[in-house]
């Protein structure tokens, strides 16, 4: 993240938390019903198999591509065309999530590719604001 990155609002509160530092990533913020066991995202104001209490969690966000598609059609809210969307696997927890992937590796893309989230600008908000967004990038490999 940069100074200019700094100043932008995430797209929507509480869908992700920033590291306070570089060394740590991004987590997607989900759901979990203790009631049934689940994992959510994005958060749900109350459980829709027992309609009880949902709290917070950070979710774990790397996972593998489970599926994906190009979309071609004019991009909503200043995204880049084409853009890429994503289905991924969270590792540890049971969840699928959907989600935009990095615009600057879109020739990665496949099914069973390891990503982990990533957030920067990307598009802009409903006022037409630039914001932050999450989104998935292929995951990087750390060398010794």
């Amino acid at each position: 993240m940069n100074s200019e990155t700094d100043r932008l609002e995430p797209v929507v509160p509480g869908l992700f938390s920033l590291p306070p530092d570089k060394e740590n990533s991004p987590t997607l913020l989900g759901g979990y019903c203790q009631g049934c066991d689940r994992h959510f995202f994005p958060r749900p104001n109350c459980c829709p198999q027992c309609l009880g209490l949902v709290e917070q969690v950070a979710l774990v966000s790397n996972g593998e591509i489970y599926s994906y598609t190009f979309v071609r059609i004019k991009p909503p809210l200043g995204l880049p065309s084409p853009y890429s969307l994503v289905y991924v696997d969270l590792s540890a927890v049971n969840l699928r999530v959907f989600g935009l992937f990095d615009p600057n590796a879109a020739q990665d893309l496949r099914i069973g590719l390891e990503v982990e989230l990533d957030v920067g600008p990307l598009g802009v908000d409903l006022n037409g604001q630039p914001c932050l967004r999450p989104y998935f990038t292929p995951r990087k490999t750390h060398e010794k």
